[in-house]
């Protein structure tokens, strides 16, 4: 039943293609920007699109929210498939005078009724808890970027840092680009969650 298969919206991480690639990580940043228009002002800018395919916490978390995704959708998948094949068996019985008694076609009504509403309860939820992995994912993103540039900052001293998107910046000199910086010390910085609980595994073994 198509209306009960599940249609989670994942957040941008999880909407970003993981690829293979990854940044060389270079003791010293990848290059010197020191961009500055007319007035004097720094400005910079990040291409988003590269530092979710790029930066390891990006690849790693997209990964995970996809799983969850996939999981969610299996359950919801079989159940919504267990209450179709209830609800044709139910009509069938209808139909050919199966039930002994008026009580007992309506007891299995009521079932296949409760059911439903478990299903609809399952899918609620499981939309709920990945809505909320992602707003954590997005949160933890936010607050590392922000942290790293804080610090990056200190001797680059730029006036404006923008991030650069599809088309939300319609023209900027490749001079104003820290991405691969950005990016570089970022993974400089990151400790991979999912390679800390696989040692942990192992450590248990």
């Amino acid at each position: 039943m198509k209306k009960y298969l599940f249609m989670a919206a994942v957040a941008m991480v999880a909407l970003a293609s993981c690829n293979n690639e990854s940044p060389k990580m270079d003791e010293k940043p990848a290059a010197k920007t020191e961009a500055a228009d007319a007035s004097g002002v720094k400005i910079a800018y990040v291409e988003v699109d590269s530092l979710m395919t790029q930066y390891e916490f990006c690849k790693e978390f997209s990964l995970v929210l996809q799983k969850k995704s996939n999981n969610a959708r299996n359950t919801l998948n079989s159940k919504g498939q267990a209450l179709q094949s209830a609800m044709v068996n139910f009509q069938q019985k209808l139909n050919n005078n199966g039930f002994t008694s008026r009580e007992q076609a309506e007891s299995q009504q009521a079932a296949i009724q409760r059911q439903q509403q478990s299903l609809q309860e399952l899918q609620a939820r499981l939309e709920n808890e990945l809505a909320n992995e992602t707003a954590k994912y997005n949160d933890a993103l936010r607050d590392s970027l922000q942290h790293f540039l804080t610090a990056y900052n200190k001797d680059k001293k730029y006036d404006l840092i923008l991030t650069k998107q599809g088309d939300n910046i319609l023209y900027a000199a490749k001079r104003f680009d820290i991405t691969n910086d950005v990016i570089n010390g970022l993974n400089k910085r990151y400790k991979s969650t999912l390679k800390a609980e696989a040692d942990k595994k192992e450590e248990k073994k």
